[in-house]
């Protein structure tokens, strides 16, 4: 048996780690890194697919955020489905690839973009998130199913606060927009993914004690806003990422990092907070 203490700790290990479950890290040769680690053993298994998602460190971050904001009820509940079990490579998973990411025509206003996603049919991470949502919340869902769509959301909530991720189709979000960074050769998505939360040299926890400084007032705003919304502001970033890169292999060094920090931070808030208020919504009654 477990104390308080004992089950929190394994509440912390097993939800941080289910953050980057679905963790993308190879643009180059079209694969997906797909990164498990349980609070005993962890593993890697690969998918085809064009995307990343935030990086393993930017999902730590948005899960160390969301678990300091669940209320008890769904603490437990996470707990309980989530475990300490892993997952194995399985090539029966290589359909889930699109739903980390909506790709969407650029330059649409508001009300534009909200009746895109009112129609929108497409395998995408609007409509699959939609669905996750909807099914998570059935009572009667068997274990297994809650066990991969739970894992599936918490991935998702966090990728698409990742601006690129809710971006260009013709460019593979951002995938195929060349830059340096700091001299080294990169691309518009990595940068985003990993290199900008990389460079501020915090492991997660430092992080999350940096930049997780809002009130009750703030967190209850943000987590009212509807998950249309999540997806316009993101996609409203990676308009104006894509408008400063001018040039072919664009240098990007210290001025970037200072003007699109705060960004970066902001995201990573909202996705943690915004979870764990999805979550209080699914299991906290």
């Amino acid at each position: 048996m477990f104390n308080e203490k004992g089950k929190g700790e394994i509440l912390r290990r097993s939800f941080i780690d289910y953050i980057y479950i679905l963790d993308f890290k190879s643009e180059r040769d079209m694969e997906i890194r797909f990164l498990r680690r349980a609070v005993l053993i962890g593993l890697f298994f690969y998918l085809p697919f064009h995307s990343m998602g935030w990086g393993m460190l930017g999902h730590r971050i948005v899960g160390e955020i969301a678990e300091r904001y669940l209320t008890p009820a769904a603490k437990k509940a996470v707990l309980q489905i989530l475990g300490t079990d892993f997952i194995k490579s399985d090539s029966t998973f290589n359909y889930l690839g699109p739903w980390h990411y909506l790709n969407i025509k650029d330059g649409l206003n508001y009300a534009e973009f909200q009746d895109y996603l009112k129609k929108d049919t497409d395998v995408d991470a609007n409509t699959k998130l939609t669905f996750l949502v909807k099914e998570l919340k059935n009572k009667k869902l068997p274990k297994d199913k809650k066990l991969m769509y739970l894992r599936l959301l918490i991935h998702i909530v966090g990728d698409i606060h990742e601006p690129m991720h809710v971006s260009r189709a013709e460019d593979q979000g951002g995938n195929r927009i060349r830059v340096m960074w700091f001299n080294e050769p990169s691309n518009l998505h990595r940068v985003w993914d990993d290199q900008l939360i990389e460079y501020q040299k915090l492991s997660y926890t430092e992080y999350v004690k940096a930049i997780d400084h809002t009130n009750a007032k703030q967190n209850l705003a943000w987590q009212k806003q509807p998950i249309n919304q999540w997806f316009f502001e993101s996609y409203q970033i990676s308009h104006n990422l894509y408008s400063e890169i001018r040039n072919p292999d664009e240098k990007l060094s210290y001025r970037y990092n200072f003007d699109h920090v705060q960004i970066l931070n902001d995201q990573l808030l909202k996705g943690g907070i915004r979870l764990a208020g999805l979550l209080n919504e699914i299991f906290g009654k």
